[in-house]
């Protein structure tokens, strides 16, 4: 299953800090910032309290909010706050940069986590939003965190999949998906001839790359949970221009678990259930 979602996933509140970052000429480079590989399994972290920011200056923006609660699973809010600092200090570097002249349009940070699991086994969220340093666009931010608080560890693609060969499996799991998808949104938008060939070869060169077989290109996935808190599925998240066009957006690609139970290493295979 395919999903497509809007570029930017952003809370009412923070509704100025996207305004702000639309309709700019120019690019820059999204900032690098810590995600979940980084964090070390059995570490033990002091508690972590969360406060949204609500930051605005003549030259710069910064809205960020958390979702309530998680602070009870410090490892994880301690993930989040650093995303979020890494961010805002990309932020506040291209702000120093400016010199004190005032840019066309304030630069900008919008960040938005979102709870989206929490049984005693697995707890997820979601980071999505943008950063914007000058440019037509913001820089998208688009991060996956999964936190097993059994295990005390974040669970990452390097972990979850060991054996290179299993990310094949998934990577042509994807590629269909993605290609199948491909396909119909030329179909609705009516090309023909040489323009649709010339978009299916653009279209499928980047599906191409943003899914070749590596766990670099999947380490943003949420689990799709069954009742009984097992994994039915992940959902593999694909940030604007990994395997499409900038404005098509995040793309999300459902794998199931009687796909990934095979792969998975030992250690994480009771967490699925297919079925």
């Amino acid at each position: 299953m395919i999903r497509r979602t809007p570029t930017f996933v952003l809370a009412p509140a923070f509704a100025l800090v996207l305004l702000s970052g639309c309709g700019r000429e120019g690019g820059s480079p999204a900032p690098a910032v810590a995600g979940p590989e980084a964090m070390q399994p059995g570490t033990v972290a002091a508690p972590v309290a969360l406060q949204d920011v609500i930051e605005t200056k003549p030259d710069y923006i910064v809205g960020i909010s958390y979702p309530q609660g998680i602070g009870k699973h410090p490892m994880l809010a301690q993930a989040l706050q650093a995303y979020a600092e890494s961010a805002r200090a990309d932020l506040m570097q291209a702000v120093a940069g400016l010199k004190g002249s005032k840019p066309t349009a304030p630069y900008d940070l919008s960040l938005q986590f979102t709870g989206l699991v929490d049984t005693p086994r697995i707890v997820a969220a979601a980071a999505d939003g943008s950063s914007y340093t000058g440019g037509a666009h913001g820089n998208p931010l688009v991060q996956r965190f999964v936190w097993l608080p059994q295990r005390n560890e974040m669970l990452g693609s390097q972990q979850l999949i060991v054996d290179a060969s299993g990310w094949k499996t998934v990577s042509d799991y994807c590629r269909e998906q993605l290609m199948t998808a491909l396909s119909q949104q030329l179909d609705e938008d009516a090309l023909e001839g040489d323009e649709r060939a010339q978009a299916l070869r653009s279209g499928s060169r980047m599906i191409d790359d943003g899914t070749a077989p590596a766990a670099a290109n999947f380490t943003r996935f949420e689990p799709v949970m069954n009742a009984d808190g097992s994994i039915r599925a992940l959902r593999f998240v694909f940030p604007p221009a990994q395997v499409g066009p900038y404005s098509d957006g995040t793309r999300t690609v459902d794998v199931p678990a009687q796909v990934l139970v095979p792969l998975v290493a030992p250690d994480y295979k009771p967490l699925f259930r297919a079925g």
